[in-house]
């Protein structure tokens, strides 16, 4: 219908239809579908992980015997194994021995002294150091077990101070010492003797040098390629084994230094390597 003046009569006062409006709604709805799909995704996954902690069951709870026994296997996995120094001992123990001298001077004193030995064979052979039995008249070795036997010298090794006894029988209850080989600095060690006469005493230290110079204070003899050792010995050690820790005779203990000059342990003992000693078994066999 048209208006008198001609144009175009409107009906209800409503505005034409927009041709580029439903395009435009289309493309909103495009550009909100990602953000939407992303916050359902992600309500999801907190709905699952509610529902996964609502399922799973609660952390055990430990009772006191379960700590009591973490405790233990705690304790147990890091207790050391039992020392080796008790079984070394006992093993070489009855090998070792207590010598007594007695002797006259040049000047028709009379002396006497003590040392160490260690038996080294079945046939009762027994090495010591040669300065415990210098100038003796008589040698008498006491056994382990108490029993004694008078002893001669067969051998001597002036020059490693050394000096192999012979006894006619050993008492049964007595096992020769198995001999060892070498050892390095920082090799655990026992000493085995009687300082002061106190018998069957032992001590533990360490391999502390090798090749060492030292002068035996009772001769004035100075001994070379000695093994230094920090196991305490005393006079009466002399003679005596020192011991690796498979209970192997390593050394025969000749003495201490002491700068003081005063005839006790400060740290500083000196041994015969074993090796010195093969030598003097020979007669014996």
């Amino acid at each position: 219908m048209r208006r008198a003046d001609g144009a175009p009569e409107s009906r209800g006062g409503a505005e034409p239809p927009d041709r580029h409006r439903g395009p435009a709604l289309r493309r909103m709805g495009a550009r909100l579908q990602l953000p939407l799909t992303l916050l359902g995704g992600a309500l999801l996954g907190v709905l699952i992980m509610l529902i996964y902690l609502q399922l799973r069951p609660p952390p055990g709870q430990f009772s006191l015997e379960d700590v009591r026994r973490i405790a233990q296997e705690q304790i147990a996995s890091i207790t050391p194994s039992p020392p080796v120094e008790p079984a070394v001992y006992a093993q070489v123990r009855p090998s070792v021995v207590l010598i007594t001298v007695a002797g006259r001077t040049a000047d028709n004193t009379s002396f006497s002294g003590r040392g160490s030995g260690v038996v080294v064979d079945e046939n009762g052979a027994i090495l010591t150091s040669l300065h415990v039995i210098a100038g003796a008249d008589t040698v008498e070795v006491r056994f382990f077990d108490g029993t004694t036997r008078s002893a001669r010298v067969v051998a001597r090794q002036p020059e490693r101070d050394l000096a192999l006894l012979q006894v006619d029988g050993l008492p049964q209850a007595v096992e020769p010492a198995t001999l060892g080989g070498s050892v390095s600095p920082g090799d655990p060690v026992l000493a085995i003797g009687a300082p002061f006469g106190l018998e069957g005493s032992v001590t533990k230290g360490v391999v502390s040098g090798l090749g060492r110079r030292f002068t035996v204070a009772a001769t004035g003899q100075t001994l070379e390629n000695m093994i230094q050792f920090d196991a305490a010995v005393n006079p009466g050690n002399s003679g005596g084994p020192l011991v690796d820790r498979q209970g192997h005779v390593v050394g025969i203990v000749a003495g201490i230094a002491n700068p003081t000059n005063q005839n006790v342990f400060i740290g500083l003992g000196f041994a015969v390597p074993i090796e010195a000693a093969a030598g003097l078994q020979a007669p014996i066999h």
